[in-house]
């Protein structure tokens, strides 16, 4: 009973013919409306401003653990699909959204640009509190404010099944459960959906686990990433889809990249070259393009997937000596590729030549986290790393200035402004 209970509850709205017909008509309602609108054509050569910061809502004294200290820290953020809100993780165990406000879309340039100092801009629409520390989080990727039943994020923690949160009310919908030899709870290391929102990818050591989305529980199909000798050896750490040609990228820290084909999970690549564990892949928005990024890695690298024999280009960031997953991005339109660093930088590369264009101080510590808006010229960056000290070091917020482990919306200048 619990079980169909449970399976009832699942956010997305079940697959049948009259929601094919319904998403028939908002796909020709969406081209109508990306015809009407063009992504605004960011101008690099001014320095963007910061249009909202948020610090002292995560200088909370997160729980010790086995992890040496327990002072709170963020650990990556991102921008929901539809542009509303976004979600940071940090290392309280603890998933925060927060809404962008009315003036964001109506005279954003007019809002004062946000102090570093002072109170946070607003505080968070709702905080999700997961256990265990939180491997990996991602939004539902037809996410629409309009429609309720999309309001979704899942995410994964240690020694607990997948959770699906409704967005809305930070209430949990339902959860998807892998179970080990000895039947107990396997944790997944990375989830994505894929691009339909139809299937759940999860990544687990030396494996795949893809759940149907609309069926919460213990349903699950498993593949083996060691077909022929050739996959990943180690745990899979982060999973990107292709837009256009039913190809996903998994990376692992066994330092390999792997291509499969979407629909059978065959495998087509293994790309070599990483000098870290790997920590985040991500496909171009054509598809043609796969950037890879490691742990104590410096470069992020470029694969054209028509010819896998070399790299195309390295792009630099300053990551040489920290394990942590430091995010970076392509703007909507796939010019351009950000990405954060140790030295508290956001580093902006053309991606047609893999050349610098600029950079600027986004906090005085690890920038970890980096997103671009979906529409919008906004970005978001989250920033801070583990400090090592007394305990009673942690107790004093004074410790931390108000550009550390710190989160910020920036708005960049574009070609549609007078």
């Amino acid at each position: 009973m619990a079980a169909a209970e449970e399976e009832a509850a699942a956010a997305p709205p079940d697959g049948g013919g009259e929601s094919e017909a319904a998403e028939e008509v908002m796909e020709g309602e969406e081209r109508e409306a990306a015809e009407e609108y063009s992504w605004p054509q960011l101008r690099f050569d001014r320095p963007p401003r910061r249009l909202y910061h948020f610090a002292r809502q995560f200088r909370s004294v997160a729980p010790a653990g086995g992890n040496g200290s327990g002072e709170n820290f963020l650990k990556g953020v991102k921008w929901s699909p539809d542009g509303s809100s976004f979600l940071t993780s940090s290392e309280d165990n603890s998933l925060r959204l927060f809404y962008l406000p009315e003036d964001a879309y109506n005279g954003a340039e007019h809002v004062a640009e946000a102090g570093v100092g002072g109170e946070d801009s607003y505080g968070a629409f709702l905080q999700v509190n997961e256990g265990e520390p939180v491997y990996d989080f991602c939004w539902y990727p037809c996410m629409s404010l309009s429609d309720p039943a999309t309001c979704v994020f899942a995410s994964t923690s240690r020694d607990h099944p997948i959770h699906l949160w409704d967005a809305t009310s930070g209430e949990l919908r339902c959860t998807y459960r892998a179970y080990d030899a000895m039947d107990e709870i396997a944790a997944a290391l990375s989830i994505s959906f894929n691009s339909t929102g139809s299937k759940l990818f999860a990544g687990y050591n030396k494996a795949i686990r893809v759940f149907d989305v609309h069926r919460p529980g213990r349903d699950f199909e498993q593949y083996s990433l060691l077909k022929g000798g050739e996959g990943p050896t180690g745990i899979i750490s982060s999973i990107s889809f292709s837009p256009h040609n039913g190809m996903l990228a998994v990376g692992s820290y066994s330092q390999t990249t792997a291509v499969y084909a979407e629909s059978n999970m065959e495998p087509l690549y293994v790309l070599h070259g990483q000098l870290g564990g790997v920590t985040q892949v991500l496909f171009s928005k054509d598809g043609n393009y796969l950037y890879t990024g490691g742990r104590k890695d410096p470069y992020i690298l470029c694969w054209d997937i028509r010819n896998t024999v070399d790299i195309v280009y390295k792009l630099y960031r300053s990551a040489d000596t920290t394990n942590q997953r430091i995010y970076f991005d392509i703007e909507p339109c796939g010019r351009h590729l950000a990405t954060g660093g140790q030295d508290g930088m956001v580093h902006v590369y053309d991606l047609q030549g893999g050349q610098w264009v600029t950079g600027f101080q986004a906090a005085a510590d690890t920038v970890n986290g980096f997103s671009f808006h979906p529409y919008l010229p906004f970005a978001i960056t989250s920033s801070g790393h583990r400090r090592f000290g007394m305990q009673d070091e942690f107790e004093d917020e004074l410790n931390l200035g108000g550009d550390d482990n710190c989160c910020s919306v920036w708005m960049f200048s574009s070609s549609q402004e007078a």
